[in-house]
C-alpha cells in the first residue's frame, strides 16, 4: 500500500470540483437575495446595525453590501463589483449584483450536468460583448449643442436615479438641485468640489444649494462676537499659520538670569504675533481663514479692526474657498500681494437650524458649490446624501457620455430578445448558454414587478410580445401596473450605467465559475504561550 503524502498543514480545509463551484454559486445567490428587494421605485429599504450599534437605513446596493460583514471569499466578488459600479458610475449597484447572481443561477444546472466551466465562460463573454454592442447601437444620442435639451436630459436621468430612493417624493425638488450643482462645476467635474453639509431639523424641502462655499462656524475665542458678520466686496486671506501665543514651557527650555531677560523673550513673542497681525490688517483682507488655530489675542485684534477670522477650518473647505474665490493658501504672512488674496461679492454668517454657517457667495471663479441638507432623523439625512451622490454621479456621467437608454427593464428585455435570437444562429452548447444568459437578463424587469407587488409572469409575457413586435423601449410601468414606452415616459438612464453593469456582472460570474478549488489555511493556535509550560526565566524563583 502506498504511504499517504501529506502536502498541506494539518487542519487545512480544502474542497474542490463541481460541488465547490455549486457552493460558490449558492453563496453569491444569497448575496443577490440580500439586495433583491431594494431594486426600483417600489423597492424596500434595509436596516443594518453594525458592531458599534450604529444603524444605517439604505436601499443603495453598494452601501448595503459594504455595511454587511461578508466572509465568504466568492461572495466578496459581488461586493467588489457593486463597489466598482458605485465608484465608476455611481448608480446601478443593485442591478449589477442581481445580474451577476442571476447569470450564476442560470449556469448552475449546466455545471451540475458536467458542462465544463470554460465552455460556459466563453459563451458568457461572447454574450456580454454582443449585449454591449447592441446597447451602443440602439442608445439615443442627445444634441449637446442645445443647452435647454441637454438640461432636460440631465434632469430626466437624475429623476430616474432618485425615483428608487427614499427621497422619491421630493425628486422634482432634488433633481433641479443636483443638475444645478453639477452645472456649476468646471469641465473636469470634480466630485469633491460639491460640498454636502447636513443639518438636522426642518423638512427636506428646506435643503438649499449655495453657489459658493458654506461651512460650519469653527471654534471661536473671546472677541469673536464683536466681529462683523457680513461684508460686501471683500478680500479673503487663506492661511496655514497658527496665530496664537505659545506657552513658554511647551516648546523650549530657556535659561535666564534676570527678570528683564525673561520679559524681553515674552515681548519678542508678542512682537512676532503683532507683526503678523499688522501685516494681515494692512493687506486689506477683511476675512482671515486659517487651517490652524487663531488664538484669543488675534481674534480680539481683528475684532477691533472690523475684520472677521476663523481658525481650524477643515482643509477641504479651505480648498473649496480657494477654488471659488481665487487666491492661494499661504504658509507665511510675508509678501501678501493682492494676487494671493481671494475675493467675493458677499460674506455672511447665518443661522441654519441649530448651527451657524459661514457663506461666501458671488465668487468670481466658482467651480464649486455646497448643498445644505435638512431633514428629521440623522439616518434619514445620511440616506438622502447617499441618494444625491448617486444622482450627482449619474449627471456627471451623462454630461461626459451623452448616450441614454430607457430604464425600467426596457433595455434588459431588448437585450434578452437580441441574445435569444442570436443564440439560434449558433450551433453547439453555446446556443443553450447564450439562451440562459438571455433569460437571466429578464431578472431586472421581473424583480421590478415583484417589488411593486405585480404579477411578474403576466407583465413579462406582455413585454416579450411587445419587444418581438419591435417596441424596443417598452418596460415596466410601475405606476399603472402595466407596460409602457419608457422612453416617452422619460425613464432614462445613461447607456454607460448598463454597459458597466453587464460587463462587470459577466466578469464576476466568469471569475466565480473559473474557481474549482478553495484552500483555507488553518488559523494559528493562540491558546497558550509558545513553547509549552511555564518558563523559569524573568527572575522566577527556582
Amino acid at each position: 500500500m502506498q504511504p499517504q503524502i501529506i502536502l498541506l498543514k494539518e487542519g487545512t480545509d480544502s474542497s474542490q470540483g463541481v460541488p465547490q463551484i455549486v457552493s460558490n454559486i449558492n453563496a453569491c445567490q444569497a448575496i443577490a437575495d440580500a439586495v433583491r428587494t431594494t431594486l426600483g421605485p417600489r423597492g424596500m429599504d434595509k436596516l443594518i446595525i453594525n458592531d458599534q450599534g450604529k444603524a444605517t437605513i439604505s436601499n443603495d446596493g453598494a452601501t448595503i453590501l459594504k455595511t454587511l460583514d461578508i466572509v465568504h471569499p466568492a461572495a466578496k466578488t459581488l461586493v467588489d463589483i457593486a463597489k466598482s459600479q458605485d465608484a465608476e458610475v455611481g448608480d446601478g449597484t443593485t442591478s449589477v449584483t442581481l445580474l451577476a447572481g442571476e447569470f450564476l443561477k442560470e449556469a448552475k444546472p449546466f455545471i451540475e450536468e458536467a458542462v465544463h466551466p470554460q465552455i460556459i465562460i466563453k459563451a458568457f463573454r461572447k454574450a456580454a460583448t454582443e449585449a454591449v454592442k447592441k446597447i451602443k447601437e440602439i442608445s439615443v444620442r442627445i444634441n449637446k449643442s442645445d443647452p435647454k435639451e441637454m438640461r432636460q436630459l440631465l434632469e430626466k436621468c437624475a429623476a430616474t436615479s432618485l425615483s428608487s430612493k427614499l427621497v422619491a417624493h421630493q425628486k422634482d425638488f432634488f433633481t433641479k438641485m443636483v443638475v444645478d450643482a453639477v452645472m456649476l462645476l468646471d469641465e473636469l467635474l470634480p466630485l469633491n468640489m460639491i460640498g454636502v453639509k447636513k443639518v438636522t431639523g426642518g423638512g427636506l424641502e428646506d435643503s438649499v444649494l449655495i453657489s459658493g462655499v458654506a461651512f460650519k462656524k469653527t471654534f471661536s475665542y473671546a472677541g469673536f462676537e464683536m466681529q462683523p458678520k457680513k461684508y460686501t466686496k471683500l478680500k479673503i486671506a487663506l492661511l496655514n499659520i497658527e496665530l496664537e501665543l505659545k506657552a513658554e514651557r511647551d516648546n523650549a527650555e530657556v535659561r535666564v538670569d534676570s527678570v528683564e531677560e525673561y520679559q524681553s523673550i515674552v515681548d519678542a513673542e508678542w512682537k512676532i504675533l503683532y507683526d503678523k497681525l499688522d501685516i494681515l490688517h494692512k493687506s486689506g483682507a477683511k476675512v482671515i481663514l486659517s487651517k490652524l488655530p487663531i488664538g484669543d489675542v488675534a481674534t480680539q485684534y481683528f475684532a477691533d479692526r472690523d475684520m472677521f477670522c476663523a481658525g481650524r477650518v477643515v482643509e477641504e473647505d479651505l480648498k473649496r474657498t480657494m477654488k471659488a474665490c481665487g487666491g492661494s493658501i499661504q504658509t507665511t504672512v510675508q509678501n501678501l500681494s493682492p494676487d494671493v488674496l481671494g475675493s467675493c461679492e458677499t460674506f455672511e454668517e447665518i443661522q441654519i437650524g441649530g448651527e451657524r454657517y459661514n457663506l461666501f457667495t458671488g465668487c468670481p471663479r466658482l467651480g464649486t458649490c455646497t448643498i445644505i441638507l435638512r431633514g428629521g432623523a440623522e439616518q434619514f439625512i445620511e440616506e438622502t446624501e447617499r441618494s444625491l451622490h448617486d444622482a450627482i454621479m449619474i449627471v456627471r456621467r451623462t454630461m461626459k457620455n451623452d448616450a441614454v437608454v430607457a430604464g425600467g427593464g426596457a433595455i434588459e428585455m431588448e437585450l434578452s430578445k437580441h441574445l435569444r435570437n442570436l443564440s439560434r444562429t449558433i450551433a453547439g452548447k453555446e446556443q443553450l448558454l447564450m439562451g440562459a444568459m438571455a433569460k437571466a437578463l429578464e431578472i431586472i424587469p421581473r424583480q421590478l414587478c415583484e417589488n411593486a407587488g405585480f404579477d411578474a409572469t403576466n407583465i413579462l409575457n406582455k413585454l416579450r410580445q411587445r419587444h418581438a413586435q419591435g417596441g424596443i423601449w417598452y418596460g415596466v410601468d410601475v405606476l399603472n401596473e402595466d407596460i409602457a414606452d419608457n422612453f416617452e415616459n422619460c425613464v432614462w438612464e445613461p447607456a454607460v450605467v448598463k454597459i458597466n453593469a453587464i460587463t462587470a456582472a459577466a466578469e464576476a460570474s466568469c471569475l466565480i465559475l473559473s474557481v474549482d478549488e478553495t484552500v483555507k489555511n488553518p488559523k494559528a493556535q493562540q491558546d497558550g504561550p509558545p513553547g509549552g509550560g511555564m518558563g523559569r526565566g524573568r527572575g522566577r524563583p527556582m
